[in-house]
């Protein structure tokens, strides 16, 4: 396992001291995967979704579809899921359950998955069906674009490592992804409604959709269009077809990229138009385009779609 940073290493240490006194608390036998998220102030917003979404009965148990019985999760920090303006369980209200019991089988695969088995440009495989992959960069490694801050930590009915963002896939398309969020299937309080309207009404649906096409796609929010003076969806709808074409082109770059991959500079709009990245902070990044003044900040980035990734920003980047 790479070296993380000082900040990572506290939040490290203190997991992994909580996680010792919970060892101790069990003596001669380790507690379950479950009861380690239970006993682990760090955990306890994941503990409270495994529970609404249905799953924490589950990593109480020996996994019967593994010979070993066992699970790996990569489980999110209380600081990961408030990132996402989820800090305890009363803000995973703002989830459906079905789409919570998803993203947290995301983080779940069959068997032991061990540090010193997990290198970049490999693959895993989650009880989703989805799977993940871990990327290096610098001296930190990631799985997609959430940073390992601690690994192998033994329960007995698995191994946990921690990480630093929730993960995210809706395990369909780009437009599907946000009619799910239009349609308030994700979350209860969509915000992609303005931009839906603008690919239906630009034309560029079925390339987007289409699963021979691979894309990283910056979304604005609604509040994203509203800042950009669009009052309703239909002042939206009301642009000429070229026009939106022009500016949704300019949020798509070629290849789903997940922060953690992103390394360069500057990236080539699908619209022919440059967009520009600060330094990598935190596990994101702004984007500035050559139509606006200020940069554009990551609301939730990282969400894997089938054909690409899509990261949610706060403002429109204008070619």
């Amino acid at each position: 396992m790479k070296n993380i940073n000082i900040k990572s290493a506290l939040v490290a240490f203190t997991l992994l001291g909580t996680l010792i006194s919970c060892d101790n608390d069990y003596a001669d036998e380790k507690p379950t995967i479950a009861n380690i998220a239970v006993t682990n102030a760090a955990f306890s917003t994941l503990e409270a979704a495994a529970i609404q979404g249905g799953v924490a009965v589950v990593l109480s148990n020996k996994n019967p579809n593994d010979p070993s019985g066992n699970y790996t999760v990569f489980a999110p920090t209380n600081d990961a899921f408030a990132k996402l303006g989820l800090v305890n369980a009363g803000s995973l209200g703002a989830l459906q359950n079905g789409f919570l019991t998803s993203t947290l089988l995301y983080h779940v695969s069959n068997g032991n998955l061990l540090a010193n088995q997990i290198s970049a440009g490999n693959a895993s495989a989650s009880a989703l069906g989805v799977d993940r992959r871990f990327i290096s960069r610098g001296n930190d490694l990631y799985i997609n674009g959430s940073k390992i801050i601690l690994t192998n930590v033994s329960a007995s009915n698995g191994t946990v490592h921690a990480i630093d963002k929730v993960m995210i896939a809706t395990g369909v398309n780009i437009v599907e992804s946000a009619l799910l969020l239009n349609d308030a299937k994700v979350f209860k309080n969509p915000e992609l409604t303005f931009l839906v309207q603008a690919v239906v009404a630009s034309g560029l649906a079925p390339i987007l959709a289409d699963p021979a096409n691979n894309f990283t796609i910056y979304a604005p929010t609604d509040a994203a269009f509203k800042a950009a003076g669009f009052a309703t969806k239909e002042e939206v709808a009301a642009l000429p077809q070229a026009t939106l074409q022009q500016i949704l082109l300019n949020h798509a770059i070629g290849g789903g990229k997940f922060t953690s991959e992103q390394t360069s500079t500057t990236a080539m709009t699908a619209g022919g138009g440059t967009l520009t990245y600060s330094p990598f902070m935190n596990g994101v990044f702004t984007i500035k385009s050559n139509g606006i003044d200020t940069p554009a900040n990551m609301v939730i980035p990282d969400i894997q779609c089938s054909n690409g990734v899509v990261h949610l920003i706060d403002k429109i980047l204008l070619p």
